[in-house]
């Protein structure tokens, strides 16, 4: 209904500029009278029915007029206002016609009065209007919406409009018709509606297209929109963010040509991105660059960087780095405690990870539940699991309630130490207290049982972490069945193997390893050589492990013809254990056949 027919502007309304792209307006519509007809009947009856309002209704003053009256009539009304009425009484007007079912206004009525609204500082009732012609027009419409408000400004400073019109297109969601009405704007050479742009560009960043966001901004700020170094930073941890650290690089020089300094946040954005990458000599070079002019690292400087080193294991460089930052009166946080204590027990140095927590401890901050963790972590790797429950207990009494992670690290640590007691009562106490056992908890648990011995509660343990909902993998189900293999049960562990392969899983020749070697110890040849040819059958590849445990059950428990066999499909014997099974098998043999 608001398809727009091209016919030139005319010159009237705007003066010729250089490089200007002139604005068309539509077949229908014609451009305001000039002044000798101000006087026109028509306009001077609306004006003084509007005038007159307050004494006599309109409906009564204009009763016979209405049924005549076109958009163009009140685009000429507003423009023109011959009687200079208010901005109010013509709103009202304006009003008043919509509620008429003869009369039905056009894009170009709306946009004419948008236009004197503005004009007049009225921004809130334009908006609402001006809200009302997107909402009908829809996402796309950006050109169409321009074109009619520049082809009803009249002597109106119809640039006022863009402003808000831009703002609605942003708040509406329609962000590229935002992006087009600014390009219209530049285009045509009205002044750029910097709010606006402020204010588009500012959903840009939140909506994290960063490339777009880079675009425009650059945009605007060759149409002379005030660069910040605020602005930069933000698309500069965006950019860091997703990886694009030479991206990030290009915007931190940009800053400087840009006449601006960069601050403490824009090195600490670009330290923090090369250090992720693993880039810790680009990170100390910044560092370098930034105490050369005269901006101070502060405490986040400090923690990237010594995490980096923590990450690659320089310790010693790290401790140093700390030691540095000290010196200059910066007082680290929990965060750099963190990264120094995780660093030192990942590295095996508990010792020092301790001392590091105790100096933490005399500077008054508070360890949370993370430190512990990590130190309860690197106790119990450690084998002191003593130290580890004084750890709890003190989490404890700081108001720390141990979580799953800690229970799991103690029954992890009880396990490997064959404290299988301490494990299962540790057990009992999370589930008192409402913790679900997790798969890292499970198979903890089922390691330190097979490890025992104890390969019935270790096969019990498995079925109620099955029955939990929780998937076991290869391994846990593998350790299993070697348990059973060693207890001589080759009859559960084959079961379980079947149940492994039901549950979907593939098994991988470890586990068809384990089985073997059960097969062959109890003698079972026959067995051995069917889980042979069903591994083929699979496509699981037999290994050195599999012909040499065959070598060996056969060389014990089989025929000689069935060495001679084996022999000839590897091609070679793969170690020596295998080749003095197989000299002693044919020498038996011979002394046999002697």
């Amino acid at each position: 209904m608001f398809a727009l027919r091209i016919r030139r502007v005319h010159h009237s309304f705007f003066p010729p500029k250089i490089g200007y792209s002139p604005i068309f307006f539509s077949n229908w519509f014609k451009p305001p009278p000039e002044t000798h007809q101000i006087q026109s009947p028509v306009l001077i009856t609306i004006s003084e029915a509007i005038k007159n309002s307050q004494t006599r209704p309109l409906d009564s003053s204009l009763k016979k007029l209405i049924p005549s009256l076109t958009p163009s009539h009140v685009i000429n009304l507003i423009n023109l206002n011959p009687l200079s009425l208010s901005p109010s009484s013509l709103l009202c007007f304006f009003k008043w016609l919509s509620s008429h079912h003869s009369f039905r206004h056009t894009i170009h009525s709306y946009c004419a009065i948008i236009n004197f609204l503005c004009t007049r500082h009225m921004l809130s009732e334009a908006h609402s209007l001006l809200q009302f012609v997107v909402s009908r027009k829809g996402k796309d419409s950006a050109s169409s919406v321009f074109a009619s408000i520049v082809e009803t400004a009249g002597t109106h400073e119809s640039h006022l409009v863009f402003n808000v019109l831009m703002n609605i297109y942003v708040d509406s969601g329609f962000v590229s018709d935002a992006l087009q009405c600014f390009r219209l704007v530049k285009k045509h050479r009205f002044p750029i509606p910097f709010p606006a742009c402020g204010y588009l560009l500012d959903k840009l960043l939140k909506s994290n297209t960063t490339s777009a966001s880079w675009a425009f901004y650059s945009e605007i700020m060759d149409c002379g929109y005030p660069p910040n170094v605020y602005t930069f930073n933000i698309l500069m941890h965006a950019l860091c963010k997703k990886g694009g650290i030479r991206e990030a690089q290009v915007m931190f020089d940009e800053i400087r040509k840009r006449g601006l300094r960069p601050s403490v946040v824009s090195f600490n954005t670009l330290i923090n991105g090369y250090c992720k990458l693993g880039k810790l000599e680009e990170g100390f070079r910044l560092k370098r660059v930034m105490e050369e002019a005269r901006i101070f690292p502060d405490v986040f400087t400090y923690s990237v960087l010594i995490n980096g080193l923590c990450k690659e294991s320089r310790l010693e460089d790290a401790n140093q780095l700390f030691k540095e930052m000290c010196k200059r009166d910066l007082v680290p946080n929990s965060v750099i405690f963190t990264t120094l204590i995780d660093g030192h027990s990942k590295n095996g140095k508990i010792g020092l990870a301790m001392v590091i927590y105790q100096q933490m401890l005399e500077k008054g901050i508070n360890p949370d539940l993370v430190m512990y963790n990590i130190l309860i972590n690197g106790l119990c790797k450690n084998g002191d699991l003593e130290a580890a429950r004084k750890l709890v207990d003190e989490m404890s009494k700081r108001g720390l309630k141990p979580d799953k992670i800690t229970y799991t690290t103690i029954i992890d640590g009880c396990c490997k130490e064959g404290d299988l007691e301490s494990a299962l009562e540790i057990r009992k106490k999370m589930l008192r207290e409402g913790i679900e056992l997790d798969n890292v908890t499970f198979t903890a648990l089922i390691s330190g049982l097979c490890k025992e011995g104890a390969i019935v509660d270790a096969e019990r343990m498995l079925r109620e972490m099955l029955k939990a909902g929780i998937r076991p993998d290869d391994a846990t189900y593998t350790m299993v069945i070697d348990g059973f293999c060693k207890k001589g049960n080759v009859k559960m562990g084959s079961k379980l193997l079947k149940e492994m392969q039901s549950d979907g899983h593939v098994p991988g020749i470890v586990t068809y390893n384990v089985l073997m070697n059960g097969f062959c110890k109890q003698g079972q040849m026959n067995n051995a050589n069917m889980l042979l040819d069903a591994m083929l059958n699979l496509g699981v590849v037999p290994d050195d492990i599999t012909y040499n445990t065959l070598l060996q059950g056969h060389c014990k428990h089989g025929n000689p013809k069935n060495v001679d066999r084996l022999r000839n499909e590897m091609g070679l014997v793969h170690d020596y254990a295998s080749y003095t099974m197989v000299v002693s098998s044919t020498t038996l043999k011979y002394q046999q056949e002697v």
